[in-house]
């Protein structure tokens, strides 16, 4: 049964880099643009800015399959970074220190740095 599933790996590999992408564009537009709706509303020159910019340029190239290696790199650093410098420090414990999604973005990205974008993108490899 399973081995008709292999044949759909590539669209499963497209719909996970798909969702990833947007999830983490709706990160970026609410650092920098307020939508959804957010608490703060960082200045484009700071580190929340930069991470913001990240996600929303890195979110759509990632979206469309375009230079996914590298883009998905930088934003499973940014990731990282984002973790140990903002979560970590709260708690050990990423459900309790609202880390979970950094880690789970970043593991995921740096999947898509090895495994490439999959089908439906501009880029094929």
């Amino acid at each position: 049964m399973f081995d008709r599933l292999s044949v759909y790996a590539p669209q499963a590999l497209a719909v996970l880099r798909i969702v990833a992408a947007i999830l983490f564009i709706l990160h970026g537009t609410q650092k920098l643009i307020g939508f959804p709706a957010a608490e703060f509303s960082p200045p484009l020159m700071s580190l929340f800015g930069l991470a913001g910019l990240i996600e929303i340029v890195g979110g759509l190239l990632i979206l469309v399959g375009f230079f996914t290696r590298p883009a998905a790199f930088i934003a499973a650093g940014e990731m990282a970074v984002a973790y140990w410098m903002a979560h970590a420090p709260n708690s050990v414990f990423p459900s309790n220190n609202g880390g979970d999604a950094a880690i789970l973005f970043c593991f995921v990205f740096l999947y898509l740095v090895f495994a490439g974008p999959g089908a439906w993108s501009v880029n094929k490899k």
